[in-house]
């Protein structure tokens, strides 16, 4: 039997999608369906996201495209990260766009020139002389979430080395963050991945763009027990009750992608918040209670208010990173996709 669940809302992702194109059209919503969908699942959130009116789907690698263009058959599908050589075949056998990082630029594909602004990763630092396979231009803003000042030095230094390919190519350079919330970034398409999943990419609340949280992680109580004054729970004794405290042991720990810096957080428990205590274990996690409960009661480690974007702020990480890290497997826990 699984020890959670997390169940994936199709039909927030289409609606994120819906809500998404609306804010940005006249330019194309692009889905960034990369590393499994954002933990999400590639394949269905791909096809949520194409009825929400997306346009072309994003991936991180060959690999990731040739596996998606077997469920995908005509949409774009554009491989955001550097091409290895080996790899140019599989990719023109499954009809991928890619990204040129370098002065590589492969043949017979259609190409994406990368121009590195100012992230300080892939990319050119300046532009060559495109060669008809060139069918866009992007670059990455590093801090579009934090600093707008140093995003519009790189969408300027963006503009002017591309002006004199307006119009003949496509031209990216905005994130979920600027697609949101930097309408000059927008362009011709937008790059969404975090916000079609329903998670704000400022790490507060996604319902104030009007975004719905496609993911919810659910549990229960293995064990309930009392503890006495000085006794403890978890590695370390890093809880030690000081009265009798009620206790519940939920089958979930860092194995399954909640974290052991998520000590502190808190969950709900038969839909009352329980702050989690201890040390987060490889498959458990203890959590406060009000009083005694039954084992069984039902436990939600994101849903019903809950959100990865509190997780987060706990964990001092974002909440990009705790979508991908939850893991399902047989046995461990299961996911499943839900179509409202």
């Amino acid at each position: 039997m699984p020890r959670s669940l997390v169940t994936i809302d199709l039909g927030a992702i289409r609606w994120n999608a819906r809500t998404l194109a609306a804010r940005v059209a006249p330019a194309e919503l692009w889905a960034v369906v990369k590393a499994d969908g954002y933990g999400h699942g590639a394949t269905p959130a791909s096809h949520a996201a194409l009825d929400g009116g997306a346009s072309a789907l994003c991936v991180a690698t060959v690999a990731e495209g040739v596996e998606l263009r077997g469920s995908v058959a005509e949409t774009r599908i554009i491989v955001l990260g550097p091409t290895a050589d080996e790899d140019v075949r599989a990719a023109r056998e499954a009809s991928l766009e890619v990204t040129a990082t370098d002065e590589r630029i492969p043949d017979g594909l259609p190409v994406h020139l990368k121009l590195d602004t100012g992230m300080g990763r892939w990319g050119l630092s300046e532009l060559v002389s495109p060669p008809r396979t060139v069918v866009g231009f992007m670059s990455h803003l590093a801090t579009s979430e934090s600093d707008r000042g140093f995003a519009r030095e790189q969408l300027g230094r963006f503009l002017e080395a591309t002006a004199p390919d307006a119009g003949r190519a496509v031209r990216h350079i905005a994130n979920s963050a600027a697609a949101l919330d930097f309408p000059e970034a927008r362009l011709d398409a937008v790059r969404c991945g975090i916000a079609l999943y329903g998670i704000d990419p400022y790490g507060r609340d996604a319902a104030r763009f009007q975004l719905r949280p496609a993911l919810r992680w659910e549990s229960d109580l293995e064990q309930v027990k009392c503890l006495g004054p000085g006794e403890s729970t978890g590695y370390g004794r890093r809880f030690v009750a000081t009265a009798e405290t009620w206790i519940g042991i939920v089958p979930v720990g860092y194995a399954d992608g909640f974290r052991r810096d998520l000590s502190g957080t808190e969950i709900l428990v038969a839909g009352e918040p329980a702050p989690v205590i201890g040390t987060v274990s490889m498959d458990a996690v203890a959590v406060r209670l009000s009083g005694r409960l039954e084992r069984g009661t039902p436990v939600t480690l994101v849903g019903d208010g809950v959100t990865l974007e509190q997780h987060a702020q706990v964990a001092g990480t974002i909440a990009y990173e705790l979508a991908c890290g939850i893991r399902t497997s047989p046995g461990r826990g299961t996911r499943v996709t839900r179509d409202d």
